[in-house]
């Protein structure tokens, strides 16, 4: 039986040169790697409206197209968050 449910969807929002956004990285692919999760890095350094709307903020984890978690990405909060 198939679900009908659509894939939880994970993006990470980074920058150049933020030390946090490499310990958030570090974290979504650990936790979307145990849970079998596809994830994707947006670099929003060349995004004009990226960086107005997140620059502030980075790292940002988006799920399923909103904004849950910046800054420091709890492993724990993130597991939740996929159904985990």
């Amino acid at each position: 039986m198939e679900s009908s449910e659509p894939a939880t969807r994970v993006r990470l929002l980074t920058k150049s040169g933020c030390h946090l956004c490499a310990a958030a990285r570090q974290t979504v692919e650990s936790v979307t790697r145990r849970h079998g999760v596809a994830w994707d890095e947006v670099l929003i350094d060349d995004d004009p409206e990226l960086v107005r709307r997140f620059g502030e903020e980075v790292p940002v984890l988006l799920v399923d197209g909103v904004q849950r978690d910046f800054w420091v990405i709890d492993p724990l909060r993130l597991e939740k968050l996929i159904g985990a």
